[in-house]
């Protein structure tokens, strides 16, 4: 550490420019370091008061007394919270955060500082706040939007607090509200019956917006397919299409999206056959989409939608009884009888529930959907994945009959449960079995290449098996080798079973390497 340097006599000094004007006060601080200030008064007296309190204070800090970070963290606290916010969004923008992220949360910050009439961060307190999520709610504002705001501002006060602006987090006692409790707009997707509609009744429509007929099928079928958002396919060009691969993709860089990360959505071939002749004529920085302002867009998807109904209802206006039925339905409705709308949005939220009604495990649909975290998939589309509660409680008998069957072929799933049962019954209760002996295994070197035949499902344990003097464990490795056999013919179906080091479960883990079953190997890892 340098050492500090000392100047001056220790007691500072006062003078006067000109001869005129308030005392000025000089000294060095505990770090060496000159300082002038103005002591704002012509009164000598007070001004040497004055000085005098600025060396005492000098003196403390520098025995330690005083911890200099503290005053440093107190002035921070003092300056303007337009000055902190300028800080703020820099810090914003270098976490690739997206232009319309930083103008919304800055002015949210903004309207609970001048609601609250905030001069410095240091005003900032959660009585203010709360009164004003509670003006908010009272104004009918949905729990999601009055959430937006206390986010902004609790972000805010926690990175002042973590970059020493300011003591503490004075936000840290506010809570925000539930988003789901009182959601305002509940959007429904799009049925695949619907879609028919509006994908034939476009095709046959006129421009909308400064968009053909056939450029809106076009975006309508990406969006469904690809779950990108309205921002991110506005932000496509020629060259984030890569169709002529095995598996045609589409890319999305990281300024565009919400997570900030690159995205690469799969689409299929017949999509990429009329994407590669839509953009056969474009440049290649070339936008693959005239969208219309992103306020338009939903109307867009709305005018294309109340055709698709009008033709829907017109079809059945020879038969009165269906036509009345129709006019009744929700079928095409942007609203329908449960508040619920349809948006352009809702395209994103089609994307996902398709594919969890189509059978996709939840973390493809999380993969497709750029998920941040597994539950919030299942929150979303939990209800819509096929229910297979009823065919693992089926599968319990075979766990729970006492007598096994004989087996004769090939097992079936309760057959190939009873006789795991039976298996480890015969192999747990061996009496010669002895513990496996690590070294003595490992000291064995005309042992470690030979190849290892497993016992057959099915096959009894010799009952005159005796331990081996020179290899303890070698009884327990054979009836464990039988043992995970049948387990994994059980969860996993035939495959071929390498030993690696097979240990009694009574006292370590089994390891083993499968081949054959890619699943096998990762749930044997």
């Amino acid at each position: 550490m340098a050492k500090k340097r000392q100047r001056g006599n220790g007691q500072g000094s006062l003078f006067k420019r000109q001869g005129r004007g308030p005392w000025l006060a000089t000294w060095f601080d505990h770090n060496g370091k000159r300082h002038e200030k103005s002591t704002r008064t012509t009164d000598k007296a007070a001004a040497e008061r004055i000085l005098a309190k600025y060396v005492t204070d000098t003196a403390l800090r520098r025995e330690g007394v005083v911890d200099p970070h503290l005053d440093a963290i107190s002035d921070e606290s003092r300056r303007t919270i337009e000055s902190h916010l300028t800080d703020y969004e820099a810090k914003l923008k270098t976490a690739n955060r997206t232009t319309q992220h930083i103008e919304t949360t800055i002015g949210y910050i903004r309207a609970i500082s001048s609601a609250a009439d905030w001069a410095t961060v240091a005003d900032i307190d959660a009585d203010a706040v709360n009164r004003y999520a509670g003006t908010l709610r009272e104004a009918g504002w949905s729990a999601r939007t009055v959430q937006a705001y206390l986010t902004a501002i609790k972000g805010f006060a926690k990175w002042m607090a973590r970059h020493q602006k300011l003591l503490r987090d004075p936000l840290a006692s506010v809570t925000t509200p539930n988003p789901k409790s009182n959601r305002r707009r509940e959007r429904r997707i799009l049925l695949h019956e619907e879609w028919d509609w509006v994908r034939a009744t476009t095709t046959d429509g006129p421009a909308r917006l400064g968009m053909t007929d056939n450029e809106r099928v076009l975006l309508y079928v990406v969006a469904i397919q690809t779950g990108l958002r309205s921002s991110e396919l506005r932000s496509l060009t020629r060259g984030s299409l890569y169709l002529d691969a095995d598996r045609p993709y589409i890319t999305c860089k990281a300024g565009s999206t919400k997570n900030a990360k690159d995205a690469r959505q799969y689409i299929q071939p017949d999509l990429a056959d009329a994407l590669r002749e839509h953009i056969a004529t474009k440049a290649p920085g070339a936008a693959v989409f005239s969208l219309p302002n992103k306020d338009q867009v939903a109307d867009m998807l709305r005018a294309d939608l109340f055709d698709a109904r009008q033709g829907w209802l017109k079809a059945a206006k020879h038969d009165p009884d269906e036509y009345e039925r129709r006019t009744q339905s929700d079928f095409l409705a942007d609203v329908n009888h449960e508040g619920e709308h349809l948006d352009f949005h809702s395209l994103r939220h089609t994307c996902g529930a398709w594919l969890a009604m189509t059978g996709a495990h939840p973390k493809e649909v999380q993969s497709v959907m750029r998920h941040s975290s597994i539950t919030l998939t299942m929150d979303t589309y939990g209800h819509l994945f096929p229910g297979r509660e009823a065919d693992a409680v089926a599968r319990l008998p075979g766990m729970m009959e006492p007598h096994a069957k004989q087996a004769t072929g090939t097992l079936g799933v309760a057959d190939s449960a009873q006789q795991y049962t039976q298996q480890w019954q015969r192999e747990t209760t061996h009496t010669h079995a002895n513990q496996c002996n690590e070294t003595s295994h490992r000291s064995q070197p005309h042992d470690d290449h030979k190849p290892f035949q497993g016992a057959k499902i099915g096959k009894p344990v010799r009952s005159n098996a005796m331990p081996d003097t020179n290899w303890p464990g070698r009884v327990r490795t054979c009836n464990l080798l039988i043992q995970s056999q049948a387990f994994c013919q059980l969860n996993y179906g035939p495959m071929l079973l390498r030993p690696s080091m097979l240990v009694s479960p009574q006292y370590a883990s089994t390891r083993f390497l499968v081949s054959g079953s890619p699943t096998a190997n990762a749930a044997s890892a």
